[in-house]
């Protein structure tokens, strides 16, 4: 008789031994991830990595997170005065169990291994979430809301086969991915590919950029320079419509220590003083964007985010990767460089089952609207 079960472990240093052999396909889920989400989270966010078995043998890997939005500034229009919007929000939908990574877009929720079945381990996940729930009501930290982020829609009818019942779907920004072609050896070949538009904004934007120095910092350097960079990326958070998070100052510092080699911090320069910083994460066959940050009136005069991006499709065309994934916002200016939109979905379900009713409502009053233009920077 097949027996299914799952643990919730409280540390990453509880982790079975072949952890990582089955998170060798997403860095999202290694054991060294997991370190840094309990080292250097957000505030009021903790992290639960959960071990899904079969026959008592390991068959699969997740991760559920329980979020606090109370004290974060969740929206950009949220003023010293009363804010409707952000009274609603934490009033009915502050504190969170969620099957994923909130800091990151794309499905770094769960693997399954083929000894299991999608919607045995689909089950097996929807089982640790409740169990998670109860256990911080039974703290006195009432769960307002479940739910699992940024999966594909062929993965739909898994969850509502495994028993998901009235949750809401939703779809919110696309994650933009970048996909470089198989013909591309170097950035020149890229650039070759541009149509005569884009090849001059190129070449516009490297111009800007003359005078920038773009260094790579190790984790003493990124130490150093801890309140720089957090005051930087801080510029960049607060400029988001919508927040869930805020990383702490030694995130950075935590993240070089842990994935090493996997993880990339480069600071930009001007006249000897940083003036930005990019980040990306080496994960299998693709690059991932991570956080940045930037001094805004040098951002513009130097098109810095721009060549941020264009380093960051220089260096995936370089070491071979098969794409690069810039994540959400900016939509139009990372369409301009060639990045695609792929929409990803997530289902999200009130534990009230009268406020749930409205779940659908309340996610589209909440949720801002980004209005968007598709760019074609290929010939």
């Amino acid at each position: 008789m097949t027996k299914l079960s799952f643990t919730i472990f409280n540390s990453y240093k509880e982790l079975p031994a072949e952890w990582d052999s089955i998170a060798s396909s997403n860095i999202f889920l290694s054991r060294s991830m997991l370190a840094v989400l309990r080292k250097a989270p957000p505030e009021k966010m903790e992290c639960y990595p959960i071990g899904l078995f079969k026959n008592q043998e390991l068959s699969g890997i997740a991760l559920l997170q329980y979020i606090d939005l109370n004290n974060v500034k969740t929206f950009k229009e949220e003023k010293a005065t009363f804010c409707l919007k952000d009274y609603l929000f934490k009033t009915f939908t502050s504190k969170v169990v969620i099957a994923g990574n909130n800091t990151i877009t794309g499905q770094n929720a769960y693997i399954f291994t083929d000894k299991i079945a999608e919607t045995d381990g689909l089950h097996l996940l929807q089982q640790a979430l409740v169990a998670l729930k109860k256990r911080y009501d039974k703290k006195g930290e009432k769960i307002n809301l479940i739910s699992v982020k940024d999966f594909t829609a062929p993965e739909l009818p898994d969850f509502k086969t495994a028993g998901y019942k009235n949750y809401y779907q939703f779809c919110t920004q696309p994650n933009m991915i970048f996909y470089v072609r198989n013909n591309w050896q170097c950035i020149e070949d890229y650039i070759t590919d541009l149509n005569p538009k884009y090849r001059k904004q190129y070449n516009r934007a490297r111009k800007k950029g003359s005078g920038l120095i773009k260094k790579e910092l190790n984790a003493t350097a990124i130490k150093i320079h801890e309140k720089e960079i957090h005051n930087l990326y801080m510029t960049v958070a607060n400029k988001a419509s919508f927040n869930t998070f805020y990383l702490p100052e030694n995130h950075f510092e935590v993240l070089k220590n842990e994935l090493n080699d996997h993880f990339h911090f480069y600071g930009y320069y001007l006249d000897n003083k940083m003036i930005g910083f990019s980040t990306l994460i080496r994960n299998d066959s693709e690059i991932a964007s991570y956080f940045l940050g930037y001094n805004d009136t040098i951002q513009k005069d130097k098109m810095l985010y721009l060549n941020m991006l264009y380093d960051m499709v220089d260096y995936g065309i370089k070491y071979n990767f098969k794409q690069v994934v810039f994540a959400r916002s900016a939509m139009e200016i990372k369409s301009s460089v060639g990045a695609e939109a792929i929409e990803t979905f997530g289902i999200i379900k009130h534990t009230n089952p009268l406020i749930n009713i409205f779940t659908g409502k309340l996610f589209k009053y909440f949720e801002p609207e980004i209005a968007w233009k598709k760019r074609s920077p290929f010939k």
